[in-house]
């Protein structure tokens, strides 16, 4: 099993908006989902790891926010 290396969120916003795009995807369609994320300058690489590669998103133990 790989193990992933991912830094702690730090801008809550960002990963509310991630969040989302992966709702939107699970209702509508991974391109409006790119089209949401894009629009709210989610970076290309963030995009495709989250909505191709689902294995590689974060755990909810994984998402910590920086106050």
């Amino acid at each position: 099993m790989e193990l992933l290396h991912h830094t702690p969120r730090a801008d809550v916003a960002r990963s509310e908006i991630v969040d989302r795009g992966i709702e939107v995807q699970a209702s509508f369609s991974t391109l409006c989902a790119v089209e949401y994320m894009k629009s709210h300058n989610i970076p290309p690489a963030i995009i495709q790891r989250v909505l191709l590669q689902p294995a590689k998103r974060r755990s909810a133990a994984q998402v910590m926010h920086k106050n």
